[in-house]
């Protein structure tokens, strides 16, 4: 019996404990790159937001849109009456 929990324990330090430690290690690469990407992302905020200002005029621009396409509507419509 106690052969078997020496080939026990032989199996936890050979095998299980490299990829446990291989997982671990990579987790923590992944959680240091994340924080790394995050860090620019904080940097480069205030340049984002000068880009952001304009996107009040967005709505006027879809109004004058839909004002222009229904003036081409109507000029369509005219024009299949002349002809």
């Amino acid at each position: 019996m106690m052969l078997l929990w020496w080939l026990g324990n032989l199996v936890l330090f050979v095998v299980i404990l490299p990829i446990v430690v291989r997982l671990l290690r990579d987790v923590v690469s992944a959680a240091t790159q994340i924080k790394a990407v995050a860090d620019k992302l904080a940097a480069g905020g205030p340049v984002l937001v000068a880009h952001v200002d304009s996107v009040g005029a967005l709505a006027e621009t879809q109004q004058l849109v839909h004002e222009t396409t229904a003036g081409l509507a109507r000029y369509g419509a005219a024009l299949d009456r002349i002809l």
